[in-house]
């Protein structure tokens, strides 16, 4: 068994489509086929929702007609003259009345489970066009309903054994099928709402289908070549990485790699499955393969991770006390906003958050027991690979390459696998730049070599 998971640009438009169909056929094991929404639907419905509730009905129908149009427009496209095609128009039609009669018809204010039911109408919309499609070429496949069996539990995280329970339970109805067709992202809570596992989630859900199956391999294509060793939207000379390891993986999805969901690693390490992410655009390239064997000493990628708030929280209560971080802790904890990094000294802690919905309450209650400062538009710069604190000069080689950058936090020694760095979004790119440079060369005045 083989899992796949398609993004919303590999599927945006004809040419590309075919490009999957060719990739799927090529795999001749059983797979099952993991799809996001067509691109740019997921912002589109949310968009709508919040017309919505902004009381901008007009500007939400002339989104609907214009998206309605789109898919219309995109299927007429794909299956040409195809008997299938007024199968899929007649399905799109009653999704988009679905829609209407919410969104224009109704007088109340959508609710959060109300919006996660119009927003996952792109999954539901996507998987439905290529199961049809597939057909029409004769390709025989079997649609899942993601809704049937990707549970989550009070805690809002997948409930994985009712979810293995459920979908052992529908697949042992297809013994003699090879293609199924399923979707990304959507799933339903423990009172069975429909809801979602956040944005880029399609990629958990196939790492969480594909430790339940116990798949040989998890393949998540995109439309990059794999994992970079820096950000190629700012750097020049970046390459894809050919191997990691999970937990290298793992630093580099949460510190600002989109190429991969932070949270999708965790099933697939668990289950010991191989994660490929390859690219759809050029299936030939051998794209980053991250696993569980050990890894080269060595530092492999930067990433960096926007909109940070830095929190300086100073008091004297502090010096030789007790209980004072747990205090801190446990105003974060109560906000359910994590922290990405800490550093503290005797009478002062710092942190830093990417969620700021409740800053506010958070600074009022700390302004209770300390003195704050805030500080925003700071960048996270995350120097990953394996790092191990026993070897010196690592530190130096970054710091070192950042002389003339100023460093208002750095994390280092809570893991083998991550150095950070705070500074001012302002040098970001400078200092990717600068990093770059000097830790993917081989420096004649040390005596490391820092892989790439």
């Amino acid at each position: 068994m083989i899992v796949l998971k398609f993004g919303g640009s590999s599927i945006s438009n004809e040419t590309r489509i075919n490009e999957v169909i060719k990739i799927i056929l090529s795999i001749k094991e059983k797979k099952v086929v993991v799809f996001s929404a067509i691109y740019g639907t997921t912002n589109c419905l949310y968009n709508i929702c919040y017309l919505k509730n902004k009381e901008d009905i007009a500007q939400a129908k002339l989104d609907i007609e214009k998206l309605h149009k789109y898919y219309v427009n995109f299927t007429n496209k794909l299956f040409a003259n195809h008997e299938k095609k007024y199968v899929v128009i007649k399905f799109i039609e009653n999704i988009f009345n679905e829609i209407e009669s919410v969104i224009l018809k109704s007088a109340l204010k959508l609710t959060l489970n109300t919006i996660n039911e119009i927003v996952a109408y792109g999954e539901i919309l996507s998987t439905n066009i290529i199961h049809q499609y597939l057909l029409s070429k004769n390709i025989d496949n079997v649609l899942l309903n993601a809704l049937d069996f990707m549970q989550l539990n009070k805690e809002r995280e997948p409930d994985v054994l009712t979810s293995k329970e459920k979908l052992t339970s529908i697949f042992s109805n297809y013994n003699n099928s090879d293609i199924f067709i399923t979707q990304g992202f959507i799933c339903r809570d423990s009172e069975n709402n429909i809801d979602n596992l956040g944005r880029g989630g399609s990629d958990y859900s196939a790492s969480i289908i594909g430790s339940i199956l116990n798949a040989k391999e998890i393949q998540i294509w995109t439309d990059v070549d794999g994992i970079y060793n820096n950000d190629p939207r700012y750097i020049k000379e970046t390459h894809p990485l050919h191997q990691l390891n999970f937990e290298e993986a793992a630093e580099l999805a949460y510190f600002g790699a989109k190429v991969l969901h932070p949270a999708s690693i965790l099933p697939a390490k668990n289950a010991n499955i191989p994660v490929i992410v390859k690219n759809t655009l050029n299936p030939s390239s051998n794209g980053t393969i991250i696993t569980n064997s050990p890894p080269n000493e060595g530092i492999k990628a930067i990433a960096a991770k926007d909109n940070i708030t830095m929190i300086q929280i100073l008091s004297y209560r502090m010096l030789l006390a007790y209980g004072f971080l747990h205090a801190i802790f446990e105003i974060f904890n109560k906000y359910k906003t994590p922290i990405d990094m800490i550093t503290t000294s005797e009478v002062a802690v710092s942190v830093t958050i990417d969620k700021t919905d409740f800053l506010e309450p958070i600074i009022h209650e700390l302004n209770k027991i300390a003195q704050t400062t805030i500080h925003s538009n700071q960048t996270i710069i995350a120097i990953v690979g394996y790092i191990p604190k026993n070897k010196p000069g690592y530190l130096f080689q970054i710091t070192n390459a950042l002389k003339d950058i100023p460093i208002n936090m750095i994390a280092y020694g809570g893991s083998d696998y991550n150095i950070s760095l705070l500074v001012d979004s302002k040098y970001k790119i400078n200092a990717l730049e600068k990093l770059n440079n000097h830790l993917f060369h081989f420096n004649a005045y040390s005596n490391i070599y820092v892989q790439s």
